[in-house]
């Protein structure tokens, strides 16, 4: 077992009564698991159309993109190109999800149900990246050659697409997962993972969503039963103590400036 990073105070302290931490600590939810031996970098979802375009107030981000999350998407980039580099450089693969769907929405399914503005198209004013895709995942951070793009229509990076296929391909064991929003997608992929028997690491300041109760509290009850939530130095940190040469990787061969594969 390993304790690193807990004495750190965390996002979720806040938001806990007394009884609910000490509830946590008699049940035995204080525990700390393993890393494990062969990570895989996922990135969940780090888009557009949940980061906007700019690190503007979210409100008034969702003016244009409804499921922006805001300034908090933007304060996490730093964070996630460090992870994204750190990982590249020590061969350890990095896998992004983003979205998809017919431009008639008639595969979004469940997602038509529960939101008032699905119908609607971001209106493009004073906009330098005009008709933009939201699914595209932001500059920023961009695939390299090397890297993997999953897309998928529901929350879970799992839910209907070979991410699996792909970790049992890349032998790996363990996932460190970042990205949006952290009580929904991020969220569902972890209880997959999970479900899977992977070893789950979930970089609390790489991660961020629209709420930020939604975002502590769903951190503090994945830390507590699926996964270790741990900040980026700790996990940065974990990647530098790993061998080099781990995988092998998709080479990228034939690969244009610019393109993505899926």
């Amino acid at each position: 077992m390993n304790d690193v990073g807990q004495s750190r105070e965390r996002v979720w302290d806040k938001f806990l009564t007394e009884r609910d931490k000490q509830v946590f600590k008699a049940a035995g939810y204080d525990a700390v698991a393993d890393w494990g031996k062969r990570p895989v970098m996922l990135v969940i979802d780090v888009n557009y159309a949940f980061c906007g375009e700019a690190p503007l107030p979210i409100l008034e981000s969702i003016k244009k993109w409804r499921n922006s999350c805001g300034e908090e998407a933007w304060e996490a980039m730093p964070v996630l190109q460090r992870l994204i580099l750190a990982s590249r450089a020590k061969g350890i693969p990095v896998i992004y999800t983003t979205g998809t769907g017919r431009p008639d929405k008639w595969n979004r399914g469940a997602w038509l149900w529960k939101n008032r503005r699905v119908d609607e198209v971001p209106v493009i004013e004073n906009n330098t990246k005009a008709g933009l895709d939201g699914d595209v995942i932001v500059d920023e951070i961009a695939p390299a050659p090397q890297d993997i793009v999953v897309r998928k229509l529901k929350p879970s990076g799992f839910a209907g697409t070979p991410l699996d296929s792909y970790l049992q391909l890349l032998q790996a064991d363990s996932v460190l997962v970042t990205g949006t929003t952290t009580s929904g997608c991020v969220r569902a992929t972890v209880l997959d993972a999970f479900a899977l028997n992977f070893r789950i690491t979930v970089v609390e300041d790489g991660c961020f969503d629209r709420s930020q109760a939604s975002h502590a509290i769903n951190l503090c009850d994945m830390h507590a039963k699926y996964a270790n939530v741990m900040h980026s130095e700790d996990v940065l940190a974990h990647i530098a103590s790993l061998p080099d040469g781990l995988f092998d990787l998709p080479t990228g061969a034939g690969y244009r400036d610019g393109e993505v594969w899926y």
